[in-house]
């Protein structure tokens, strides 16, 4: 991998360059396919509230990508010193970098979306109703359960996601949300 290192507001320093180094090649522990890694270190700044800031932007290239992270001069008192605003920056492209190698792989965890369906009966003298979900399935609301929606206004066929859980009679819905325009 080749390592390039750009000072802005600040003189080239070999210790920084050094820690710079060790930072990038702690990175090739997650994969082989890095290409280069360009370091851009900027100098204090003084501010009026605290003292001097430094900032760090790195630029991570990879056969098939790129990411970049930096942790620029800010009221963030722990960047007072270089080589804490350095290591932000690395775990900040580290964790970027992880999450492109586990999307690669096809190993990023697919969220299940929530059960939906539409309203397939409403029973109002009994504060309750069904769902018919799209497995063919019936399952029992409550009115307490319908959120950001009034029950006395829900109408049959209006769409409806939920979560559901088990109930004394079988599966209920909890957590109802109208979909759409009918909330």
């Amino acid at each position: 991998m080749h390592v390039e290192v750009r000072f802005h507001n600040m003189d080239p320093s070999a210790a920084v360059e050094t820690a710079v180094r060790e930072h990038a090649a702690k990175l090739e522990r997650f994969t082989d396919q890095i290409v280069s890694c360009r370091v851009t270190v900027q100098g204090p700044q003084k501010h009026h509230q605290q003292g001097n800031l430094y900032g760090a932007m790195v630029d991570l290239r990879f056969r098939g990508g790129e990411v970049v992270a930096s942790r620029e001069p800010s009221a963030h008192q722990a960047h007072e010193d270089f080589y804490v605003a350095l290591r932000d920056a690395f775990k900040a492209v580290r964790r970027q970098l992880q999450d492109r190698i586990r999307q690669r792989r096809g190993s990023v965890k697919a969220h299940d979306a929530p059960p939906h369906g539409k309203i397939s009966s409403i029973e109002p003298d009994k504060d309750c109703g069904r769902i018919l979900t799209a497995d063919g399935r019936e399952i029992y609301f409550h009115r307490n359960s319908v959120i950001n929606a009034n029950f006395d206004r829900l109408e049959l066929g209006v769409q409806v996601r939920f979560s559901e859980e088990p109930g004394d009679q079988g599966p209920q819905a909890s957590s109802v949300h109208v979909i759409g325009k009918h909330q």
